[in-house]
């Protein structure tokens, strides 16, 4: 199937939803209350990473599986390219009279543990989602797209979710915080999909109706590392 400039400009927001979460995701925002003694917080990326699932959703519900599979591995290679100019300039001297070099490592300098936690949580959650979704459209044979963008929300938030706060947080943080933190971003995050169902539903139903197509995958194969097909 070609792709059309629709295809494209989805993809392309995709992609920078999930950069510009991993950049903000340092900055942590305060919810104003504790559980167990312990303030509860989210990252910053909250305003915007959940946008990559909505995006996500878009893209296998009108385009499919295989070409979202696509999608998910562009934007894992282009947040990697992201991370290793990240890195090399936070390696390259700074000239003399710029103070910005401890900002710069303090706020962009991320640690191999949580680089491993965010790639390996971004493909398990994602591949989720969208094979989820893939798979309920065709058990509801189209009906009720409410269900499957968020039930498979609820799947692909919650693996990814679990995946990053357990790599990241283990060894630093007790299994009580961590499970409290993995069930408060779940649960934001699903909500988050829940309230953007309409915003969802003209996206989706703009884009079928000007590319003419509503993609069921029926013989696709889901391996997830098979790009080429």
């Amino acid at each position: 199937m070609n792709v059309s400039h629709r295809f494209v400009i989805i993809a392309a927001i995709f992609v920078t939803c999930l950069i510009t979460a991993n950049i903000i995701a340092v900055k942590p925002i305060s919810l104003g209350i504790s559980l167990l003694g312990q303030p509860v917080s989210v990252p910053a990326a909250i305003v915007i990473f959940p946008l990559s699932y909505i995006f996500g959703d878009i893209l296998t519900e009108v385009y499919g599986y295989r070409l979202a599979r696509r999608v998910i591995w562009l934007g894992f290679f282009c947040n990697l390219i992201a991370v290793i100019a990240i890195w090399l300039g936070r390696l390259l001297p700074p000239v003399s009279v710029w103070g910005g070099q401890e900002a710069y490592e303090s706020i962009l300098g991320y640690t191999p543990q949580i680089l491993a936690a965010s790639f390996l949580a971004y493909v398990v959650g994602e591949f989720s989602n969208s094979f989820v979704l893939a798979k309920m459209k065709i058990a509801t044979k189209g009906r009720w797209l409410w269900t499957r963008t968020i039930g498979s929300t609820i799947v692909g938030q919650g693996l990814d979710t679990a995946v990053f706060i357990t790599i990241a947080y283990i060894g630093r943080f007790g299994l009580s915080f961590i499970g409290i933190t993995i069930l408060t971003h779940w649960l934001l995050k699903t909500g988050y999909e829940t309230v953007a169902t309409p915003f969802t539903y003209a996206v989706v139903n703009f884009l079928k109706k000007k590319e003419a197509i509503d993609t069921f995958d029926y013989e696709t194969n889901f391996n997830p590392f098979l790009i080429s097909n």
